[in-house]
């Protein structure tokens, strides 16, 4: 039995997954340990791990954050994407690197494991390794590692074969790490130097090429091809085989039997974190779609269905969660923000996709849906009616966005997720 410390920053969409990374060691008999926010403690423990509360500095709530990052209000841009990675992620980092070296102390830990934005366990890697247990980065959005065959990661660009593509690859690499992200790595440098009396290790945005293992939760298929992808990343895919939500307790709607009329079923959500402003995709949806033959089955991500203002078309059908791993088999189309795993459970259905997502990692999962030929990429967070209902068209009449949605569906299926890194972290481990 190995002991594990898994690490999340206090933000839903980081801890979830590492949620089901815990559920999973757990399962294998493991003895398992998860440092992250207070809020989070009931759903630690239900998965059989032993909660670690953060300490209070770096612990927060991502869902208030204009009362808990005042200095965030108004700021977009590279402006808004400094802002937040120095004070939401980088700030915290000596807090959760102490946290994580007590944890350490307080029991023999054989590996510990962590999301790229818990900046604790990157500062782990300043320590000599023969003073530390085994570091695993848990790839939880799309593969963020520098490769002079990819443009920097975050800026949504899709890669440029030959020595022209990789010119521009280095010439926007120099352009984010010297002028761009430039203070944020000098604060980072101050942040690792205050905790381990050394420079931050490499460039931050890139710490996890320098773990013992980065596992990705993803498939090649779906992942920008890289020649000098380095030999401890191990694709495994995607975290979950599941639509991660426990559907026992969810009653179909009365309107089930309509999606078997054989009419298209459009299915629109913005997820359950960035789902407050309907604007952003599900109205532009309805109002786009709303003379189609089709049905607009909309998911309004755990609110009540009342909070998305009427009146709503003929063909629209609501429900505030829904049971995907038996809706995605009768849908036509998934239009969505892009986060990374809605993406790829709509795409192990072999369901092609319409998607409009520009922040956090999704610009990133959205330009790598229209590069694998999986669906149309809006670029863009605010969508129009018309420019929605367009591309929903288009997936619907060309069959190659299909095809190309269930190549990558099949590659996704014979994948083994939490599985194949359970596996890693054991062949890592002195114990047994």
């Amino acid at each position: 039995m190995a002991s594990v410390l898994v690490c999340s920053c206090s933000v839903t969409g980081h801890v979830v997954p590492m949620l089901a990374v815990a559920a999973g060691l757990v399962n294998r008999g493991h003895s398992v340990r998860f440092l992250t926010g207070q809020r989070f403690a009931e759903r630690v423990a239900a998965t059989g791990a032993t909660f670690l509360p953060l300490p209070p500095e770096t612990d927060f709530d991502e869902t208030n954050q204009d009362e808990e990052f005042p200095g965030k209000a108004g700021l977009k841009g590279p402006t808004g994407i400094r802002y937040d990675l120095t004070n939401i992620f980088m700030r915290p980092g000596k807090h959760q690197y102490d946290a994580v070296q007590a944890a350490i102390a307080e029991t023999p830990t054989d590996a510990v494991l962590s999301e790229a934005l818990f900046m604790g366990v990157a500062l782990l890697l300043n320590t000599p390794r023969a003073q530390r247990p085994t570091v695993i980065n848990c790839g939880i959005v799309p593969l963020s590692l520098a490769s002079r065959d990819t443009a920097p990661f975050g800026l949504g660009i899709p890669p440029m074969r030959g020595p022209i593509g990789r010119f521009r690859n280095r010439a926007l690499k120099g352009v984010t790490e010297q002028v761009i992200f430039a203070p944020v790595q000098k604060y980072a440098d101050q942040v690792a130097c205050d905790a381990t009396g050394k420079p931050f290790p490499g460039f931050f945005m890139n710490w996890p090429r320098h773990a013992d293992i980065l596992v990705q939760f993803g498939v090649p298929e779906f992942e920008y091809p890289r020649s000098d992808l380095p030999d401890h990343v191990h694709f495994v895919g995607p975290v979950s085989q599941s639509g991660g939500r426990d559907t026992a307790d969810i009653v179909l709607p009365e309107w089930w039997g309509d999606l078997d009329s054989g009419r298209p079923v459009v299915h629109v959500t913005q997820g359950t974190v960035a789902n407050r402003d309907y604007d952003d995709l599900i109205r532009p949806t309805i109002d786009g779609l709303a003379n189609d033959d089709v049905f607009v089955v909309v998911s309004t991500g755990g609110r009540p269905e009342d909070t998305l203002p009427g009146p709503l078309p003929a063909n629209v059908r609501v429900s505030s969660y829904l049971p995907y791993d038996e809706l995605l088999p009768k849908t036509s189309v998934v239009v969505t923000n892009g986060g990374y795993g809605g993406v790829q459970f709509a795409l192990r259905h072999g369901v092609p996709l319409v998607v409009a997502g520009q922040s956090e990692e999704k610009a990133e999962v959205t330009a790598r849906v229209a590069w694998s030929g999986t669906g149309i990429n809006l670029r863009t967070k605010g969508a129009k009616p018309d420019d929605v209902a367009k591309a929903v068209r288009k997936v619907l009449a060309e069959p190659s966005y299909r095809q190309h949605a269930q190549r990558i569906g099949k590659a996704i299926k014979e994948s083994r997720g939490v599985d194949a890194l359970v596996d890693l972290v054991e062949a890592s481990s002195t114990v047994t």
